[in-house]
Protein backbone atom coordinates (compact mmCIF):
# COMPACT_ATOMS: atom_id res chain seq x y z
CA UNK A 1 0.00 0.00 0.00
CA UNK A 2 2.92 2.41 0.74
CA UNK A 3 4.27 1.93 -2.51
CA UNK A 4 1.86 2.34 -4.68
CA UNK A 5 0.89 5.15 -2.87
CA UNK A 6 4.38 7.07 -2.84
CA UNK A 7 4.55 5.85 -7.03
CA UNK A 8 1.18 7.58 -7.59
CA UNK A 9 2.55 10.96 -6.10
CA UNK A 10 5.62 10.41 -8.66
CA UNK A 11 8.49 8.86 -6.54
CA UNK A 12 10.80 5.99 -7.66
CA UNK A 13 9.82 3.13 -4.31
CA UNK A 14 11.62 -0.12 -3.97
CA UNK A 15 11.14 -2.74 -1.84
CA UNK A 16 12.78 -5.34 0.21
CA UNK A 17 11.51 -8.09 2.45
CA UNK A 18 13.77 -7.48 5.52
CA UNK A 19 16.59 -5.58 7.35
CA UNK A 20 19.50 -7.70 6.31
CA UNK A 21 18.30 -6.84 2.65
CA UNK A 22 17.62 -3.44 2.99
CA UNK A 23 21.46 -2.70 4.44
CA UNK A 24 22.59 -4.34 1.51
CA UNK A 25 20.57 -2.33 -1.08
CA UNK A 26 22.08 0.02 0.56
CA UNK A 27 25.56 -0.81 -1.13
CA UNK A 28 23.99 -0.98 -4.56
CA UNK A 29 22.26 2.37 -4.64
CA UNK A 30 21.14 4.86 -2.05
CA UNK A 31 18.07 6.43 -2.07
CA UNK A 32 16.84 9.46 -1.09
CA UNK A 33 14.32 8.43 1.92
CA UNK A 34 14.36 4.94 3.88
CA UNK A 35 11.22 4.02 5.22
CA UNK A 36 11.30 0.72 7.87
CA UNK A 37 8.74 -0.97 9.87
CA UNK A 38 9.78 -0.94 13.12
CA UNK A 39 9.07 -5.03 13.36
CA UNK A 40 10.96 -6.55 10.61
CA UNK A 41 11.79 -10.18 10.78
CA UNK A 42 15.61 -11.37 11.16
CA UNK A 43 16.84 -7.58 12.22
CA UNK A 44 14.07 -5.12 13.55
CA UNK A 45 13.88 -1.46 12.51
CA UNK A 46 15.80 -0.07 15.01
CA UNK A 47 18.30 -2.29 14.24
CA UNK A 48 18.64 -1.46 10.77
CA UNK A 49 18.14 2.34 11.64
CA UNK A 50 21.61 2.26 13.84
CA UNK A 51 23.25 0.46 11.08
CA UNK A 52 22.70 2.50 8.76
CA UNK A 53 23.27 5.80 11.01
CA UNK A 54 26.47 4.51 11.69
CA UNK A 55 27.98 4.53 8.33
CA UNK A 56 29.13 8.27 7.59
CA UNK A 57 28.15 7.44 3.90
CA UNK A 58 24.87 6.52 4.96
CA UNK A 59 24.22 8.34 7.46
CA UNK A 60 22.72 11.54 6.41
CA UNK A 61 19.98 8.90 4.77
CA UNK A 62 16.63 10.37 6.31
CA UNK A 63 14.47 7.44 8.25
CA UNK A 64 10.65 7.50 8.67
CA UNK A 65 9.61 4.28 10.95
CA UNK A 66 6.59 3.27 10.89
CA UNK A 67 5.18 1.48 13.78
CA UNK A 68 1.84 0.02 14.98
CA UNK A 69 2.72 0.78 18.12
CA UNK A 70 1.82 4.92 19.59
CA UNK A 71 3.26 4.81 22.56
CA UNK A 72 5.62 7.23 23.67
CA UNK A 73 8.34 4.30 25.08
CA UNK A 74 8.35 3.36 21.01
CA UNK A 75 9.06 6.74 19.58
CA UNK A 76 11.95 7.64 21.88
CA UNK A 77 13.56 4.38 21.15
CA UNK A 78 13.37 5.16 17.25
CA UNK A 79 14.47 8.86 17.68
CA UNK A 80 17.71 7.48 19.80
CA UNK A 81 18.48 4.71 16.96
CA UNK A 82 18.98 7.97 14.78
CA UNK A 83 15.19 7.69 13.41
CA UNK A 84 14.35 11.23 11.42
CA UNK A 85 10.56 11.15 11.86
CA UNK A 86 8.17 8.85 13.21
CA UNK A 87 4.66 7.46 12.19
CA UNK A 88 2.16 5.88 13.84
CA UNK A 89 -0.04 2.87 12.10
CA UNK A 90 -2.94 3.60 10.79
CA UNK A 91 -1.50 6.92 9.41
CA UNK A 92 -3.65 8.80 6.74
CA UNK A 93 -2.23 8.65 3.33
CA UNK A 94 -1.83 12.65 3.65
CA UNK A 95 -0.03 12.64 6.43
CA UNK A 96 2.74 10.22 4.63
CA UNK A 97 3.26 11.84 1.60
CA UNK A 98 3.74 15.06 3.38
CA UNK A 99 6.39 13.56 5.63
CA UNK A 100 8.09 12.11 3.07
CA UNK A 101 8.42 15.46 0.84
CA UNK A 102 9.29 17.32 4.07
CA UNK A 103 12.35 14.55 4.79
CA UNK A 104 13.15 14.70 0.93
CA UNK A 105 13.31 18.33 0.99
CA UNK A 106 15.69 18.64 3.80
CA UNK A 107 17.91 16.30 2.94
CA UNK A 108 18.27 17.80 -0.65
CA UNK A 109 18.75 20.87 1.22
CA UNK A 110 21.53 20.10 3.25
CA UNK A 111 23.11 18.16 1.14
CA UNK A 112 26.16 20.02 -0.20
CA UNK A 113 27.94 22.10 2.98
CA UNK A 114 27.27 21.56 6.69
CA UNK A 115 25.46 24.60 8.28
CA UNK A 116 27.48 24.46 11.48
CA UNK A 117 30.88 24.97 9.72
CA UNK A 118 30.56 25.20 6.46
CA UNK A 119 32.74 22.87 5.01
CA UNK A 120 31.61 20.60 2.34
CA UNK A 121 29.18 17.62 3.45
CA UNK A 122 27.12 15.23 2.14
CA UNK A 123 26.97 14.90 -1.78
CA UNK A 124 29.71 16.97 -1.65
CA UNK A 125 32.20 14.23 -0.10
CA UNK A 126 30.51 11.73 -2.01
CA UNK A 127 31.15 13.40 -5.67
CA UNK A 128 34.79 13.81 -4.36
CA UNK A 129 35.65 9.96 -3.64
CA UNK A 130 33.67 8.95 -6.37
CA UNK A 131 36.06 11.52 -8.65
CA UNK A 132 39.33 10.07 -7.26
CA UNK A 133 37.59 6.24 -7.73
CA UNK A 134 37.26 6.97 -11.72
CA UNK A 135 40.59 9.20 -11.93
CA UNK A 136 42.03 5.25 -10.87
CA UNK A 137 44.82 6.21 -8.44
CA UNK A 138 45.28 4.98 -4.89
CA UNK A 139 44.23 7.43 -2.13
CA UNK A 140 43.05 7.87 1.20
CA UNK A 141 40.07 8.29 3.26
CA UNK A 142 40.20 9.81 6.84
CA UNK A 143 37.68 9.62 8.99
CA UNK A 144 38.02 12.26 12.57
CA UNK A 145 35.26 11.50 15.08
CA UNK A 146 35.29 13.79 18.03
CA UNK A 147 35.24 11.39 21.83
CA UNK A 148 33.73 12.16 24.99
CA UNK A 149 31.84 15.18 23.27
CA UNK A 150 28.36 14.87 24.55
CA UNK A 151 29.22 15.64 28.84
CA UNK A 152 31.98 18.39 27.31
CA UNK A 153 28.95 20.12 25.12
CA UNK A 154 26.78 19.27 28.47
CA UNK A 155 28.95 21.07 30.66
CA UNK A 156 30.46 23.89 28.94
CA UNK A 157 27.39 24.70 27.07
CA UNK A 158 26.23 24.67 23.42
CA UNK A 159 28.12 27.80 22.68
CA UNK A 160 32.19 26.21 23.49
CA UNK A 161 30.48 22.75 21.28
CA UNK A 162 29.60 24.99 18.32
CA UNK A 163 32.84 26.73 18.57
CA UNK A 164 34.35 23.21 18.66
CA UNK A 165 32.34 22.00 16.37
CA UNK A 166 34.24 24.78 13.84
CA UNK A 167 37.28 25.22 14.91
CA UNK A 168 37.71 21.47 14.24
CA UNK A 169 36.98 21.92 10.76
CA UNK A 170 39.50 24.41 10.49
CA UNK A 171 42.14 22.58 12.98
CA UNK A 172 41.78 19.53 10.16
CA UNK A 173 41.75 22.16 7.14
CA UNK A 174 44.99 23.95 8.39
CA UNK A 175 46.98 20.68 9.05
CA UNK A 176 46.24 19.50 5.74
CA UNK A 177 47.73 23.10 4.31
CA UNK A 178 50.76 22.51 6.97
CA UNK A 179 51.45 18.42 6.02
CA UNK A 180 49.69 17.51 2.87
CA UNK A 181 49.97 19.99 0.22
CA UNK A 182 53.55 20.61 0.35
CA UNK A 183 54.20 17.28 -0.15
CA UNK A 184 51.55 16.73 -3.31
CA UNK A 185 53.77 16.25 -6.13
CA UNK A 186 52.83 18.73 -9.44
CA UNK A 187 49.59 18.03 -10.99
CA UNK A 188 48.23 15.96 -8.44
CA UNK A 189 44.82 16.58 -6.83
CA UNK A 190 44.48 18.68 -3.84
CA UNK A 191 43.16 17.34 -0.94
CA UNK A 192 39.37 17.26 0.23
CA UNK A 193 38.23 18.62 4.17
CA UNK A 194 34.23 17.38 4.65
CA UNK A 195 32.36 17.70 7.33
CA UNK A 196 30.00 14.48 7.51
CA UNK A 197 27.74 16.18 10.59
CA UNK A 198 28.00 16.24 13.95
CA UNK A 199 31.18 15.84 15.05
CA UNK A 200 31.85 13.75 12.10
CA UNK A 201 35.28 14.94 9.56
CA UNK A 202 36.51 13.26 6.70
CA UNK A 203 39.33 14.22 4.90
CA UNK A 204 40.52 12.39 1.29
CA UNK A 205 44.24 12.66 0.45
CA UNK A 206 46.43 11.13 -0.76
CA UNK A 207 47.82 8.27 0.70
CA UNK A 208 51.79 9.27 1.59
CA UNK A 209 50.65 11.90 3.93
CA UNK A 210 47.60 10.65 5.78
CA UNK A 211 48.93 9.52 8.50
CA UNK A 212 51.05 12.59 8.94
CA UNK A 213 47.60 14.74 8.44
CA UNK A 214 46.09 12.22 11.08
CA UNK A 215 48.99 13.48 13.81
CA UNK A 216 49.08 16.92 12.94
CA UNK A 217 44.98 17.14 13.22
CA UNK A 218 45.01 15.38 16.49
CA UNK A 219 47.85 17.97 17.93
CA UNK A 220 45.69 20.72 16.65
CA UNK A 221 42.50 19.95 18.61
CA UNK A 222 44.48 19.25 21.10
CA UNK A 223 45.55 22.56 21.51
CA UNK A 224 41.60 24.08 20.39
CA UNK A 225 40.58 22.12 23.53
CA UNK A 226 42.89 23.60 25.90
CA UNK A 227 42.05 27.06 24.61
CA UNK A 228 38.13 25.63 25.83
CA UNK A 229 38.47 24.29 29.17
CA UNK A 230 42.35 25.88 30.35
CA UNK A 231 45.34 24.73 31.12
CA UNK A 232 44.91 22.82 34.55
CA UNK A 233 42.02 20.99 32.89
CA UNK A 234 44.02 19.87 29.81
CA UNK A 235 46.98 18.97 32.08
CA UNK A 236 45.14 16.78 34.52
CA UNK A 237 42.97 15.30 31.32
CA UNK A 238 39.67 15.46 33.00
CA UNK A 239 36.97 17.51 34.10
CA UNK A 240 33.81 17.69 36.52
CA UNK A 241 30.03 17.45 34.76
CA UNK A 242 26.92 15.82 35.71
CA UNK A 243 26.09 12.68 34.34
CA UNK A 244 22.84 11.62 32.97
CA UNK A 245 21.40 10.39 36.75
CA UNK A 246 22.08 13.94 38.24
CA UNK A 247 25.73 12.65 39.53
CA UNK A 248 28.76 14.83 39.68
CA UNK A 249 31.51 12.97 38.03
CA UNK A 250 34.82 13.35 36.38
CA UNK A 251 34.52 12.99 32.43
CA UNK A 252 37.79 12.62 30.12
CA UNK A 253 38.27 15.71 27.56
CA UNK A 254 37.30 15.88 24.55
CA UNK A 255 39.68 13.94 22.13
CA UNK A 256 39.88 13.19 18.61
CA UNK A 257 39.94 9.26 17.11
CA UNK A 258 40.67 8.43 13.81
CA UNK A 259 40.49 6.04 11.09
CA UNK A 260 42.68 6.20 8.04
CA UNK A 261 41.66 3.89 5.45
CA UNK A 262 44.34 3.27 2.34
CA UNK A 263 41.65 2.59 -1.02
CA UNK A 264 42.55 1.41 -4.00
CA UNK A 265 40.27 1.96 -6.81
CA UNK A 266 41.07 -1.26 -8.44
CA UNK A 267 39.07 -3.01 -5.30
CA UNK A 268 36.59 -0.47 -5.38
CA UNK A 269 33.07 -1.77 -4.51
CA UNK A 270 30.64 1.37 -3.33
CA UNK A 271 30.33 4.31 -1.27
CA UNK A 272 28.50 1.90 0.95
CA UNK A 273 30.66 -0.29 1.58
CA UNK A 274 33.46 2.24 1.98
CA UNK A 275 31.44 3.86 5.05
CA UNK A 276 30.83 0.35 6.53
CA UNK A 277 34.24 0.01 6.55
CA UNK A 278 35.00 3.66 8.05
CA UNK A 279 32.35 2.89 10.46
CA UNK A 280 33.69 -0.05 11.61
CA UNK A 281 37.29 1.22 11.82
CA UNK A 282 36.58 4.28 13.91
CA UNK A 283 34.35 1.85 16.39
CA UNK A 284 37.67 -0.15 16.54
CA UNK A 285 39.81 2.99 16.88
CA UNK A 286 37.74 4.10 19.86
CA UNK A 287 37.71 0.91 22.12
CA UNK A 288 40.95 1.81 21.75
CA UNK A 289 41.30 4.78 23.47
CA UNK A 290 40.85 8.18 22.67
CA UNK A 291 43.33 9.90 20.22
CA UNK A 292 44.18 6.52 18.39
CA UNK A 293 45.14 6.75 14.82
CA UNK A 294 43.93 3.27 12.79
CA UNK A 295 44.96 2.64 9.45
CA UNK A 296 43.48 -0.01 7.39
CA UNK A 297 43.36 -1.01 3.55
CA UNK A 298 40.04 -0.89 1.60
Amino acid sequence: MVKDLLEASGHEVTTVPDGASALAALEVREPDLLILDFSMPGMTGLEVCRRVKSNPFTARIPVLMLTAEADVTRKVEGFEAGADDYLAKPFDARELRARVTALVRLVRREADRNPTSGFPGGRAIEDEITRRVHLGAPFAVSYFDIDHFKPFADTFGFAAADAVIRNTGLAIRDAVAAVGQPHAAPGHDMDFVGHIGGDDFIVVSGPEHAEAIAHESRRRFRELIGRQVGAPVLERGTFAGVDRDGRLREFPIASVSIAVLAVRPDRWVSIGHLGTAAADAKRRAKQSGGGIILVEAV
